[in-house]
């Protein structure tokens, strides 16, 4: 049979049509676990300074590795519980392994606690009734993925909610 056949085609076709069938049908996307962009030279000086997010989040990454923290969400199965936490702590740029790249990561570690709030949910977000107030930590550590726009401006990130679900949590360094 020639290699241009029709039915050859087909059958060459049929298979990722089948991948992504199986795929939809487990519950994931094709490319739910594809690698993260890393970048591997951050430089301290660069991760220095005020960051902000969503609702009011607001982070301080000092010069000397001290932190100032915010209104800041957890990450991953943590966000779902809707707990903002503030207060004080320590940040460090690393390259051990961590979070879902091999490049560089910021560790930002709570240590001091000074409130909680509560996150309202999205209209659109799925919320379980509550059987009982979310217990929520004294302390915390979160592990920041790193990322340049096209400009090359450094980003900090984390996903939240369901891991296969790639959804982030992005904070971007405040406008001078």
């Amino acid at each position: 049979m020639p290699i241009n056949s029709p039915g050859t085609k087909r059958g060459w076709l049929a298979t990722p049509a089948a991948c992504v069938l199986l795929a939809a049908l487990a519950g994931c996307t094709p490319h739910m676990y594809d690698e993260v962009p890393a970048v591997q030279d951050a430089k301290r000086s660069e991760v220095s300074g005020t960051w902000i997010g969503a609702e009011r989040t607001n982070v301080v990454l000092r010069p000397d590795g001290k932190a100032d923290i915010r209104l800041l969400d957890g990450q991953e199965w943590d966000f779902d519980e809707r707990w903002r936490l503030s207060g004080t702590g320590t940040w460090q740029l690393t390259d051990e392994p961590a979070g879902w790249n091999d490049g560089r990561h910021v560790r930002l570690t709570l240590t001091s606690r000074t409130s909680v709030a509560q996150r309202v949910p999205d209209p659109n977000e799925p919320v379980a009734p509550m059987t009982e107030e979310p217990e929520t930590p004294t302390t915390y550590t979160w592990t920041f993925e790193l990322r340049r726009d096209r400009t090359k401006a450094l980003g900090l990130y984390f996903f939240f909610g369901d891991p296969d679900s790639r959804s982030t949590y992005a904070l971007e360094r405040e406008a001078p």
